[in-house]
């Protein structure tokens, strides 16, 4: 496995505490940063990735690091389910989701609560469909989680991951190399008061094991039917499996 990259080097506390304090600090200026630094791209890579579920027809879903919701809202509008449920670690964050489900008038389809990404607070067999998006890196034991997404699931049930992952194709490899080494990290400083949360990014995807690592860890945790579909010369990927 790779090596265990954490928010904030110098500091006490687990992975798992640091990414929850990272993203409490970054949560006011989160959901801005994110579409303004990827260009509006991430809104796209999205609704490719819940397109995956469009066949499924998942009815109960679970958000898995739902961050402030947009995923999850996207889910909601494109695959029309009775319910979503979003859950993450960070309370800053998840305050945001609560206030766009306030003014969304959708608290009858989307809840929201804190909990363990690695210790879903859920039954055996209750989803249909499991998603994350952009939530697997920070795991502080990818395994562990998978096996749990895995747990709730019902027999028949698929999940969707879509995470970064790094290009292999000259130039795209290297600019995307020099856009999350020197611009993420300098736009992350302007903007937001927490700089190193933007500094922890291009390396907690440098040490994410992507492509057919990341397959063959789902493998392990028992998905079958498992597929890796690279987006953007490989930029952003997708993962699937089945329970």
């Amino acid at each position: 496995m790779s090596k265990v990259v954490t928010p904030y080097e110098h500091q006490q506390g687990t992975k798992k505490e640091q990414v929850a304090d990272m993203f409490n600090n970054i949560s006011k200026t989160y959901d801005f940063l994110n579409h303004f630094m990827s260009l509006g791209i991430d809104i796209i890579w999205r609704k490719k990735a819940i397109n995956e579920l469009k066949k499924d027809k998942p009815q109960l879903i679970l958000d898995v690091a739902t961050g402030t919701g947009d995923f999850a809202f996207e889910a909601l509008s494109i695959l029309k389910p009775k319910k979503i449920i979003g859950v993450d670690i960070s309370q800053g964050m998840l305050n945001i989701a609560e206030q766009k489900i306030t003014k969304r008038n959708l608290s009858d389809k989307f809840e929201v609560k804190l909990g363990d990404s690695e210790k879903l607070p859920f039954g055996a067999d209750e989803f249909d469909a499991v998603t994350v998006a952009y939530g697997v890196r920070n795991f502080e034991n990818l395994e562990s989680g998978l096996a749990d997404i895995h747990r709730v699931l019902k027999p028949g049930g698929k999940a969707v991951v879509l995470e970064f992952s790094k290009p292999k194709v000259f130039p795209v490899k290297q600019l995307y190399k020099f856009y999350f080494n020197y611009i993420t990290p300098g736009i992350g400083k302007l903007f937001s008061k927490d700089a190193r949360a933007y500094s922890y990014l291009p390396e907690s995807v440098e040490a994410f094991p992507d492509g057919k690592n990341f397959v063959a860890l789902m493998d392990k945790a028992g998905f079958k039917h498992t597929k890796n579909r690279p987006l953007a010369f490989g930029i952003c990927s997708i993962y699937t499996g089945v329970k």
